[in-house]
């Protein structure tokens, strides 16, 4: 059986919300941390550590190549100064799209990982409850 906010007692409201609290997510934040987004920040804060370290990685890269470009733009130019101007391009410009897309996906990823946190909390305070009624049976 699932709970629901309507079947919960003022008490089982009380440790939900402070669990919320304590878990949930903030959009206003997420957001902020957006503004460092080609560094993944954002998805760090909501636990997707794998997409964070792919766009964190192609950051690093795009300053490498930035940084190659310009030694190359004052050395010599030529193919060198082309290949890591592309190169910089290809990262840069991927990691630029994403996290343009990120900024309208942020809404619904945050609601997401709100939801599971308190389908968790929920999941406990019927367990909870069960325990309460069947002091002695294994739940």
């Amino acid at each position: 059986m699932k709970l629901t906010k309507h079947q919960l007692t003022v008490n089982e409201m009380l440790i939900l919300n402070s669990a919320m609290r304590d878990t949930e997510k903030s959009l206003a934040l997420a957001y902020l941390m957006l503004i460092g987004g080609h560094l993944g920040v954002h998805r760090f804060y909501l636990k997707r550590v794998a997409t964070a370290v792919v766009q964190l990685v192609l950051f690093i890269l795009a300053f490498i190549f930035y940084v190659v470009f310009a030694v190359a733009a004052e050395v010599e130019g030529g193919a060198f100064m082309m290949l890591s101007g592309i190169l910089l391009v290809l990262f840069g410009g991927t990691l630029t799209v994403w996290v343009i897309v990120d900024l309208f996906l942020m809404p619904r990823m945050v609601r997401e990982w709100n939801q599971r946190a308190e389908e968790e909390i929920m999941a406990q305070i019927y367990q909870l409850r069960l325990s309460a009624k069947h002091p002695g049976a294994e739940v």
